[in-house]
């Protein structure tokens, strides 16, 4: 089954931002051999974008203007959110290329994106949708719309077709830990020796979007923490943290900033950044039963 005969009984409007989205990603897919490089301009985190970067952000950007399907558009490359000329109230949040740093080491890398209806400054709680396409071996797209998580491969004639629906996160022994070890803070230092005495062994490749991926397909915990000199965290709540945390708790599994669901905070800014903890809820369990009893 096609992606579009997929969404077909759903919310059209919302199924139409998938399906534009999808399209831009197969022409992302295919820009990998000729974008090496760096390009002369910084996002708003003072990080140097890389050629794929900037180039991924343009095209979804003008895409998704020219379609008339959005209002709001915030980008992890962009200072601020953008209006769109729409009639919709749709709003969209995306990370064009997370873990771009590892194209040069031919790493997968992943766009992610996250549905909302008004606000993209609102609790990831209140998303409607979410959705992300991985950039492997194979050319994979998950989406959820809230009834359940499904995922689609780019075959051969350049189309997404269904390869299985309904996720669910299984439980495993993983864990995908970021963040240097020597600058843990004693609780979550606490938490991951808790796991390796476990017997939890050690998948990170250092791409968000792919860590949570096999996480999804294999169980187990993604976690960058608060550390010290950045208790704040690393990752972006608005752009990352909450549609990988829509996804994941929507195949049955949860997110925490360590003390609570990333889903339930409020963004104050599109720059924030927040602890992660990603995976299934026994993991999640603990680390809030560990920070809770420090």
């Amino acid at each position: 089954m096609r992606l579009k005969e997929h969404l077909k009984n759903g919310d059209m409007e919302i199924a139409q931002v998938v399906l534009r989205i999808a399209k831009v990603t197969k022409t992302i897919s295919r820009g990998f051999a000729t974008r090496q490089g760096i390009s002369d301009s910084s996002n708003i985190y003072g990080e140097q974008q890389l050629a794929m970067d900037k180039w991924a952000d343009e095209l979804i950007l003008s895409d998704l203007k020219a379609s008339g399907l959005v209002r709001f558009f915030a980008s992890e490359e962009q200072p601020d959110i953008l209006k769109f000329d729409s009639s919709s109230d749709i709003g969209v949040t995306i990370d064009p290329l997370d873990g771009s740093s590892l194209i040069g080491v031919n790493l997968a890398v992943g766009t992610i994106v996250g549905i909302y209806r008004g606000d993209v400054l609102s609790p990831g709680s209140e998303m409607v949708g979410a959705m992300y396409v991985l950039y492997g071996p194979l050319t994979t797209l998950n989406y959820c719309l809230g009834e359940g998580v499904h995922e689609f491969l780019l075959n051969e004639h350049d189309e997404f077709v269904l390869q299985a629906e309904n996720l669910t996160i299984p439980d495993s022994k993983i864990y995908a830990p970021g963040a240097l070890r020597r600058d843990y803070l004693p609780f979550h230092k606490r938490y991951i020796e808790t796991l390796e005495d476990d017997g939890y062994k050690l998948r990170y490749s250092g791409s968000f979007v792919a860590d949570v991926h096999q996480i999804l397909h294999k169980g187990g915990i993604f976690t960058y923490p608060g550390f010290k000199g950045r208790e704040e965290g690393k990752l972006r709540l608005l752009f990352e943290a909450n549609p990988m945390g829509y996804i994941i708790t929507e195949a049955g599994g949860a997110t925490s900033d360590s003390q609570q669901s990333i889903l339930s905070i409020k963004p104050e800014s599109i720059s924030q950044r927040v602890p992660v903890y990603i995976g299934g809820r026994r993991e999640i369990e603990l680390i809030e039963k560990i920070r809770k009893g420090e």
